[in-house]
């Protein structure tokens, strides 16, 4: 099969406080007696679609989505505050509590392979199998590669348009320069950076540019909190005690089934990152598709996740 599967609604949505400051929204798709899965969005800040459910058997499958902290329709918006990867690692435990689920498969594309790979290492036993796309580890040459001098290589009409907003003075640091206005007291300087931020993003993704995935990325109420969470995260390193940590401590997870879905011409989580993971996790399910880029709804992307979840089914 390399179609989605026919859009459905979710048949449970509710928010949980996750501590005195954040509350989470929640939903639960497909067969409520099926197989529990968590679907783990990207960004950090991007929010959860309606689209993610259609990548599951909804006969096969019982899908829980969230909104992580800050974005979509969790609260408070864009909020920065007790915001890190641990504290999503600890409301993934709260979720998979409040549902009574013993065990549950994991999937997870850019940030949400992240994400993925940090919980599943935090509670390795609660993981059936780890679907992830598009490796993000949040290295240090990563994040130079995708925002200071990398990418801007191959996408210099896009690149010119993300440097715009910074004085020349302070492009040595653009982390830094943009980190600054995305938590400016105005309103106007936070957006204005919050869109030149996301809409980079978005200009990259695929490896054929898409108007419609630009205009979503453009728009206020999304950039905001996608750009202004992505940029706290990146800045502080994504709260990991090393660049390193998702990698050495591989072997805290090495007996779960998993996969890697990785486009070849990923521009926004270049191959280099996946093809390091597997070399220290060659148990894993390697995937390159050999004409996709970031995006998970690449053709080739799409079809080789959904071959997953229909695999990884019946484990």
């Amino acid at each position: 099969m390399n179609h989605l599967f026919p859009p459905i609604e979710p048949f449970n949505e509710f928010k949980l406080q996750v501590s005195d400051l954040h509350e989470i929204h929640l939903q639960q798709s497909g067969n409520p007696a099926g197989k529990p899965a968590v679907f783990l969005h990207g960004g950090p800040g991007g929010g959860i679609e309606p689209i993610y459910r259609q990548y599951f058997d909804p006969e096969k499958w019982r899908l829980i989505l969230f909104d992580q902290r800050g974005c979509g329709k969790s609260k408070p918006f864009a909020e920065l505050r007790e915001n890190t990867t641990w504290d999503l690692v600890a409301d993934i435990e709260k979720i998979r509590e409040q549902l009574g689920i013993n065990r549950w498969t994991v999937f997870g594309g850019s940030w949400g392979s992240t994400l993925a790979l940090a919980y599943s290492q935090s509670h390795p036993e609660r993981c059936t199998a780890l679907i992830l796309r598009g490796i993000f580890l949040l290295r240090k040459s990563e994040l130079n590669w995708f925002y200071q001098d990398g990418a801007s290589h191959i996408f210099p009409d896009a690149w010119d348009k993300y440097l715009e907003l910074i004085p020349e003075t302070e492009r040595g640091d653009l982390l830094a320069a943009y980190y600054k206005r995305l938590t400016d007291d105005d309103p106007e300087v936070r957006l204005a950076a919050a869109r030149a931020w996301s809409i980079w993003e978005g200009s990259t993704s695929k490896l054929h540019p898409n108007k419609l995935l630009l205009d979503r990325f453009g728009k206020s109420q999304f950039a905001e909190a996608f750009a202004r969470i992505e940029c706290h995260y990146f800045t502080n390193g994504g709260f990991l005690e090393s660049e390193d940590q998702l990698l050495d401590n591989i072997d805290r997870i090495r007996h779960i089934p998993a996969v890697i879905v990785q486009g070849r011409y990923d521009v926004v989580c270049p191959m280099t990152t996946a093809w390091d993971l597997q070399g220290v996790w060659p148990e894993v399910d390697f995937q390159v598709i050999p004409d996709a880029g970031h995006s998970m709804s690449e053709p080739g992307i799409l079809a080789k996740l959904i071959e997953y979840t229909n695999k990884y089914s019946d484990l």
